[in-house]
């Protein structure tokens, strides 16, 4: 998703730019655009309408009116609403295939990038002047070579374009498992979305289309594959216990599918010619379902600079141009990493005084109006040094 809102976002300078996948768009082994769910954040949101797409994308998209973070067994209690932030919604939570079809289509249009799917990149070599990437055909078809002035990795955590350039990779797994899907609650969701942290993990409940809403349920391995071979009504049963009644009755889960979680960084996000974003440069827990939405904001600062290079007629590929990058993203990445890292440590102590620090932390969170707002900025991606994009502006 991360690669393609890029190709999207460079469509006005004028480039001549190519993207290369592996899997067909409408395949079933599709990783990015399925039917779970992503929750955009404000500036998310802000970059779709200055791309043009956020009406395609609003027909089906849920608003985030508030957010409810709770711990269980704890005192501590908080609730963030868009209308004390002076918005309409928080953000939006979308259906990735919804996503990615509007992404796609944009793509396809007359004037867009040129698309090679299914294919991959087998080789990258540089000069000072360029980068060639070598195309590979998943059909059998003759290998091409692509020379540009730029080569973005955006091809996920274990992307062979980021190791092709020597570019390493740190990975701490969290010995936890994602569950995800949906379901059905007996109570309107009202617009609310729900993060709950509990000794086995955190829980999260997102607002959803027609009423129902999305879930991410984080387990260690052993008890996430004992509750992922759970018939429908006993997976409902040990969610409900785990979740609680706010939502009443918990009913008609779909499809569940669970993926193990680890935390990864790049040693650097640039190599030369070739610069890495989105879960290439930085995969995170989903505790904060801040992942989609880091990413989003590495594109646009990336097309904010190449922006800048093509109307002064420089280099939008050289490595000044990817070093600025990097030092103005370095300082949001570390943030968001160690806020979603930090998460992850605290309320996975079961410890009394790490217990007790969640309790007056949220507390805190949930009176003090400077801290509450400082920290909503934060989760609608709107605090620190912001590229047109995330502001909604178009570059053009």
């Amino acid at each position: 998703m991360v690669g393609a809102s890029l190709a999207r976002a460079l469509a006005p300078l004028g480039l001549r730019v190519a993207v290369v996948e592996p899997v067909e768009p409408g395949a079933a082994s599709q990783p990015s655009f399925d039917d779970r769910s992503t929750a955009l954040s404000r500036a998310s949101q802000r970059a779709f309408t200055a791309m043009g797409l956020w009406p395609a994308i609003a027909e089906t998209a849920t608003p985030i009116r508030a957010i409810h973070v709770s711990d269980r067994g704890s005192f501590g209690l908080c609730r963030i609403e868009a209308a004390e932030q002076g918005v309409e919604a928080l953000g939006y939570v979308v259906v990735n295939r919804v996503l990615g079809q509007t992404l796609l289509a944009s793509l396809a249009a007359e004037g867009g990038p040129q698309l090679y799917r299914p294919a991959r990149i087998a080789a990258v070599t540089q000069t000072d002047e360029s980068v060639t990437a070598t195309v590979a055909r998943e059909d059998g078809g003759r290998e091409e070579r692509l020379e540009a002035a730029l080569l973005v990795a955006a091809d996920g955590a274990r992307s062979a374009v980021r190791d092709a350039v020597g570019i390493g990779m740190r990975e701490r797994p969290y010995d936890q498992v994602a569950i995800t899907g949906n379901l059905a609650t007996s109570s309107p969701h009202d617009n609310v979305a729900y993060e709950r942290f509990t000794t086995d993990g955190p829980v999260a409940l997102l607002p959803f289309s027609e009423g129902r809403s999305a879930f991410v349920w984080t387990l260690s391995p052993a008890e996430a594959e004992r509750v992922t071979a759970l018939d429908d009504d006993a997976f409902l049963t040990e969610f409900q216990a785990a979740f609680g009644w706010r939502l009443g009755r918990l009913s008609r889960v779909g499809r569940r599918v669970a993926y193990p979680l680890s935390l990864t960084r790049a040693e650097r996000l640039h190599a030369g010619r070739v610069v890495a974003v989105g879960n290439a440069a930085h995969g995170l827990h989903p505790v904060a379902g801040q992942g989609y939405n880091l990413g989003m904001r590495d594109v646009a600062a990336l097309a904010d600079l190449v922006a800048e290079a093509v109307a002064e007629g420089d280099d939008p590929g050289s490595p000044a141009l990817l070093a600025r990058y990097a030092d103005w993203r370095r300082g949001d990445q570390r943030k968001v990493v160690g806020f979603t890292d930090g998460l992850v440590r605290l309320f996975g102590s079961e410890r009394e005084t790490a217990r007790a620090a969640r309790g007056i932390g949220m507390l805190g969170l949930d009176i003090i109006p400077g801290a509450k707002r400082a920290f909503a900025r934060h989760t609608m991606g709107l605090a620190g040094r912001l590229p047109r994009l995330s502001r909604g502006v178009p570059l053009r």
